[in-house]
């Protein structure tokens, strides 16, 4: 692709035969965008498949990605780290306009949403860390009052068995 910029260059340095500039590409392929984001094509068309980033297609039907799609990557990638699903990273995108980086403050409202699961998910894993403590300690090698593996006794009333197999298996 040559710059329209081009033809301007080469009357300045009419030395030259042929001067060819590239334009700065708006659009990236999509082993660019893997390449850039650290993040493997097969994951690029699932999150396509999923709503979370959009592409345009040449003629020759080849994926191109706007820039910003860079950004919405992080954002995505930040989100499973945290442990957000996908469906409310997409909720959160589609309050966003296309084709634009989210700004600070969109960033913002979108991480304070995940902010409090976060907090419960960090509680969670604090105490099934003291729990694992006493389990150890503990020994009781119980699945039927090992409160790590059956916290309250949700199956106890149930009777013995293998009762979520068996909720599985149609009559």
């Amino acid at each position: 692709m040559t710059s329209v910029l081009a033809p301007v260059m080469a009357a300045q340095h009419p030395a030259s035969t042929k001067v060819e500039v590239k334009a700065i590409q708006r659009e990236l392929s999509v082993g660019e965008v893997a390449k850039r984001s650290g993040v493997a094509v097969s994951a690029l068309h699932f999150y396509e498949r999923k709503g979370l980033i959009r592409s345009l297609r040449t003629a020759g039907n080849q994926r191109r990605y706007a820039r910003d799609v860079l950004r919405r990557i992080a954002v995505i990638r930040v989100a499973q780290r945290l442990g957000v699903p996908l469906q409310q990273v997409l909720e959160a995108f589609s309050v966003l306009p296309e084709q634009r980086t989210p700004t600070r403050a969109e960033w913002a409202r979108m991480s304070a949403r995940w902010r409090g699961q976060l907090d419960a998910r960090i509680s969670e894993l604090q105490a099934l860390r003291d729990q694992l403590t006493d389990c150890i300690g503990c020994g009781c090698l119980s699945l039927r009052r090992c409160r790590l593996s059956n916290p309250g006794d949700t199956l106890g009333h149930d009777g013995e068995g293998a009762l979520r197999l068996g909720s599985l298996i149609p009559e």
